[in-house]
């Protein structure tokens, strides 16, 4: 056995010669002491659920208490601690006021949220039991009290519906715009009126009795035939074609795996007919490499002329060193009519002259 340790406790020195004698045993009890003098952890922290008071005292109910007998003991104490049903006085709560009817009735509320949810009242339960994991019940307690209570595939969905209504009915008027010009252009409006009369839609008969129209309900009607013949003979494209219900969002996202798949096909087919093979290209896939050099669309490419589109065929534009060519042509034709407009001249004398963010003052 160790011997125990002297040590000498004068403030003087050591010069009367007594000393102490302190046991390990006595150390340690001093430490046994000292751990059970600090303070308890205790899972009950103000902001976590019903704060400083468990949640089972508030509804008075034991934590085997079913779901039933929650519902119960809630519905008991709300109706005598409810804001529209406290009484002062009444038998049994004389000492309550009512600031501190509504702050019990709001401990009730809490108190009933944390423990009607199954899984609340798991994470309750294992902070009670736990209470020294303080960091992960906060974690726990504000994820929830964070995490949106509606699922979010919900709200993708009607966000996704939402955008795709809009969206048709943003193109619906657009192509509506383009109907209403093209029938106050005089070239459409011709075509429109010669093959209404072939058909027989314009043809006026005389008209008697009580069936006879006036003249403003027959203008109308011709005005709807032309309109109706404008829609069925021309083909718009670009932003401003017939709306297709394939072409809005909602549809794209469900046929994205038909998209794909053909997109795949399309992408081995060109590569073995055009790389490994060495087949020549045919006119549509020209345009389509005329159209990637040009970095437009395939709406903006169709609403070109069939004019242009033979012209670039002519050019042979499929051709990277040629398109660069054309390229710079175009540019160098751009920048001769832009020094030559009468426009862009004014324009320049007056950023020159002013320019914007300047006044010009002018005395009375």
């Amino acid at each position: 056995m160790a011997a125990p340790t002297e040590r000498c406790y004068d403030v003087g020195g050591c010069s009367t010669g007594l000393t102490w004698t302190v046991k390990p045993s006595l150390r340690l009890a001093v430490l046994l002491l000292c751990v059970c003098s600090l303070p308890a952890v205790s899972a009950l922290v103000e902001g976590l659920y019903c704060g400083t008071e468990i949640c089972y005292d508030v509804l008075g109910v034991t934590r085997e208490a079913t779901k039933a007998e929650i519902a119960r003991a809630y519905r008991q104490l709300a109706r005598r601690y409810h804001p529209d049903r406290f009484r002062l006085r009444e038998p049994g709560m004389e000492e309550e006021t009512e600031e501190s009817a509504h702050k019990k009735f709001l401990l009730i509320v809490t108190a009933y949220e944390t423990l009607k949810d199954e899984d609340t009242r798991r994470d309750y339960d294992y902070m009670l039991d736990h209470p020294e994991e303080y960091y992960q019940h906060y974690y726990a307690y504000y994820r929830r009290q964070l995490t949106p209570k509606v699922d979010v595939r919900v709200v993708i969905l009607v966000t996704i519906c939402a955008i795709s209504i809009f969206q048709y009915y943003s193109w619906h008027s657009s192509y509506n715009e383009a109907i209403n010009y093209l029938v106050t252009v005089p070239k459409y409006r011709i075509q429109a009126t010669e093959i209404a009369k072939q058909q027989g839609l314009l043809n006026r008969t005389k008209e008697k009795g009580k069936n006879r129209r006036s003249k403003e309900e027959i203008r109308e009607q011709e005005e709807e035939v032309i309109r109706e013949i404008i829609k069925t003979k021309i083909d718009i494209k670009g932003g401003y074609q017939k709306p297709n219900l394939s072409d809005i969002l909602l549809c794209q996202i469900i046929l994205f795996p038909y998209y794909l798949t053909n997109y795949v096909a399309w992408y081995v087919s060109w590569i073995y007919r055009f790389t490994i093979c060495r087949a020549e290209y045919g006119d549509q896939e020209k345009l389509y490499i005329i159209r990637r050099y040009m970095r437009m669309s395939q709406s903006q490419f169709d609403s070109l002329d069939e004019h242009n589109k033979q012209t670039y065929l002519e050019k042979k534009l499929w051709i990277k060193e040629n398109y660069e060519m054309f390229r710079k042509e175009q540019e160098e034709e751009m920048k001769v009519k832009m020094a030559t407009d009468p426009r862009m001249k004014r324009y320049r004398r007056w950023m020159r002259n002013e320019g914007p963010g300047r006044l010009t003052f002018i005395d009375d």
